[in-house]
C-alpha cells in the first residue's frame, strides 16, 4: 500500500465530510511525485482533447478548484473540478454525507456547496497547465432562471478551462433535473450556444442515470442539435436498491459508488445505442477497476471518470485501472484504446 492510500485508508475512519476536507487540505499542500509516465496505447482523444489517458476524475472531490496542482499529479487523463455556481452558497444542512462502507457507496446532498464563481475563476488561473481541466457548472438553489447561472457560468470561465460541463442532473438542487425536458434544455443549450460564439471550448452535458424510457434519445438528440460535444453518463441516482446493508442506506440524496454500477452502465448503453458515434460519451458511475472501465469503453465510452471508489480504494486505483486498460487492449490486439470503444457485441 502506498502513502497515498495509506492515507486515504486513515481518512475513512473519520467523520465522511471531515475526511473530505482533510484530502483537499493534502492535496493543496502535499508535495506529491508527479506520477509515472503512461502508456502510449492508453492517449486518446476526446471532443478534440489530447488525453494522455481515458481515466478521469468525477467533479465533486474540489469543488472549488483549490487543490489541481495535487489532484494532477496523481496519475489522471483529465480532472473536472466543481460544480460551481455564480454566487457561494453554503449548500444543504449538515451531516450531509455518508459512507456506506457494507455497499462500497456513498450517499450526499451536498447542494452545491462552494465559494463561487469568482473564487473559482482565480483558481482556475493558477491551474497546472500540462494537465487537461475541466470545469462544472451548477445553478444557485435560490435562482429562478437556472440556465441564466449556467450561461454565466460559461462566461467566466471562458478561456480558463480546457472544457466546460453543464450538469443539470445533481439531484439536490430543487428543480434542477427538470432542465433535462425537451423544452428545457432546448431553451439552455440554445442560451449557451449563442453565449459560445465562436468560442472552441468543449461543452460537456452531464445527465442522470434516472431517466425513463425515450429520454435518454432525446436528450442525445438535443445535444447534437445545439453542438454539445460530448455526454457524461451518468450522475447520482436517487434509487435505493434492495441489496444495501449500510444503516444510513435511507438517507436522502444521490447514491454512488458499486450499486450505481448497473444503473450506469444501461444508461451508458442507452446513449451509445440513440448517438450511434455521433456523439462522444464519458462514463461515471460505479466503476472501481480495471474490468468496469474496460465494459464501458467497450459499450461506447471515449473515457470513463471515477470518484467514489477512490475513497474505498485510495489514489493508487488510478495507476491499477490504467495498468489493467492498457493489458487488456493489448491482449486483444488493439494498437490504441479509443480502437476498443464501442466494439462489444
Amino acid at each position: 500500500m502506498g502513502l497515498t492510500d495509506l492515507g486515504a485508508a486513515l481518512l475513512r475512519t473519520l467523520e465522511p465530510e471531515t475526511a473530505h476536507n482533510l484530502s483537499i487540505r493534502a492535496l493543496q499542500w502535499t508535495p506529491l511525485p508527479p506520477a509515472p509516465a503512461d502508456d502510449p496505447i492508453l492517449a486518446t482523444t476526446v471532443a478534440g482533447l489530447r488525453l494522455p489517458n481515458p481515466v478521469g476524475l468525477a467533479a465533486g472531490l474540489d469543488k472549488n478548484g483549490v487543490a489541481l496542482h495535487g489532484l494532477a499529479r496523481l496519475g489522471f487523463g483529465f480532472v473536472e473540478c466543481g460544480s460551481v455556481t455564480p454566487k457561494a452558497q453554503p449548500g444543504n444542512p449538515k451531516p450531509r454525507l455518508f459512507r456506506l462502507s457494507e455497499d462500497r457507496a456513498i450517499i450526499n446532498r451536498m447542494g452545491f456547496n462552494n465559494a463561487g464563481l469568482d473564487a473559482f475563476a482565480d483558481q482556475l488561473a493558477r491551474r497546472p497547465r500540462h494537465a487537461v481541466v475541466g470545469a462544472n457548472l451548477g445553478a444557485n438553489k435560490d435562482t429562478e432562471d437556472k440556465a441564466a447561472d449556467y450561461v454565466a457560468g460559461l462566461v467566466r470561465v471562458k478561456g480558463l478551462a480546457d472544457y466546460v460541463t453543464v450538469n443539470v442532473s445533481s439531484p439536490n438542487t430543487p428543480g434542477l433535473r427538470a432542465l433535462q425536458g425537451r423544452a428545457q434544455l432546448d431553451d439552455l443549450l440554445g442560451r449557451l450556444a449563442e453565449a459560445r460564439g465562436g468560442d472552441a471550448t468543449p461543452v460537456f452535458l452531464k445527465v442522470a442515470p434516472d431517466l425513463e424510457d425515450g429520454e435518454m434519445a432525446m436528450i442525445v438528440e438535443a445535444a447534437i442539435d445545439h453542438r454539445i460535444d460530448a455526454l457524461i453518463v451518468s450522475n447520482t441516482t436517487l434509487d435505493r436498491p434492495a441489496s444495501l446493508r449500510s444503516a444510513d442506506k435511507g438517507q436522502s440524496g444521490g447514491l454512488s459508488g458499486a450499486p450505481l454500477k448497473s444503473r450506469a452502465s444501461l444508461a451508458l448503453r442507452s446513449a451509445a445505442e440513440a448517438s450511434g458515434g455521433r456523439l462522444p460519451l464519458i462514463a461515471v458511475g460505479g466503476i472501481e477497476s480495471g474490468a468496469d472501465a474496460w465494459d464501458r469503453i467497450r459499450a461506447g465510452a471515449s473515457a470513463i471518470q471515477i470518484y467514489s471508489a477512490l475513497i474505498y480504494e485510495g489514489p493508487g486505483l488510478v495507476g491499477r485501472i490504467k495498468r489493467d486498460l492498457a493489458a487488456r487492449a493489448r491482449a486483444e490486439s488493439f494498437s490504441t484504446i479509443a480502437e476498443a470503444v464501442a466494439t462489444a457485441r
